[in-house]
């Protein structure tokens, strides 16, 4: 198998594997530094940087496919949690009440992920494609950190401002909330930044 073949199975399912876990760990809530934070922000940070592999290595196409079959497989996700708390326990192992607790799905949290999600990583996916015709294979760290720095506010706002409405979070707090998120998100792409250099273009991506 070609190395970027492998390269993009490798990243496209890092990918999907961490908007997955994101969206489950974002039905909690958790305290960080004394602020409140969903838990999918310890991890969905890292998909913007890895959308960016997967547009390095495949182009624009692949990204935007990946963005949407990612967003997809949350909704079935969270659909098929939701089915499974409906049925009924086996009656010899109890009631079970743990699993709907935990993973039924709060709709106003997915609904909120998935459209933050989606309209971030596309808005994302055209920085890091401006970028890319304006400088070609230089300053390639740039790519990261401009489309990551006009992607993250979104993604915050729009997930924020949507949970704030459906209820999920009290509006006294949602600045709180919206804040922590970017300067989170903002980290973690410093961090990621190196990544970018890690991966090859695959030669017939032109787009």
């Amino acid at each position: 198998m070609k190395r970027p073949i492998r390269s993009l199975l490798i990243v496209g399912g890092a990918y999907i594997a961490a908007q997955m876990m994101a969206d489950i760990a974002s039905l909690r809530i958790i305290s960080v530094a004394g602020y409140a934070v969903d838990a999918g922000t310890l991890i969905y940070p890292f998909t913007f940087t890895l959308r960016d592999l997967v547009h390095k290595i495949a182009g624009t196409s692949a990204a935007r496919t990946v963005i949407v079959l990612a967003a997809g497989i949350n909704v079935l996700m969270a659909g098929f949690f939701w089915l499974v708390a409906q049925l009924p326990a086996d009656p010899l192992t109890g009631s079970q009440l743990e699993f709907g607790s935990v993973l039924s799905p709060v709709w106003g949290i997915v609904v909120a992920s998935i459209v933050a999600e989606v309209l971030s990583e596309l808005i994302d996916t055209e920085a890091y494609r401006r970028w890319e015709l304006r400088f070609g294979q230089r300053h390639q760290w740039g790519r990261v950190l401009a489309s990551n720095a006009v992607a993250i506010p979104v993604d915050s706002a729009v997930f924020v401002g949507l949970a704030t409405l459906f209820g999920i979070f009290p509006p006294a707090v949602a600045m709180t909330i919206f804040w922590v998120n970017v300067v989170l998100k903002g980290v973690v792409t410093m961090i990621s930044i190196p990544w970018i250099y890690w991966v090859r273009p695959e030669p017939v991506a032109t787009t």
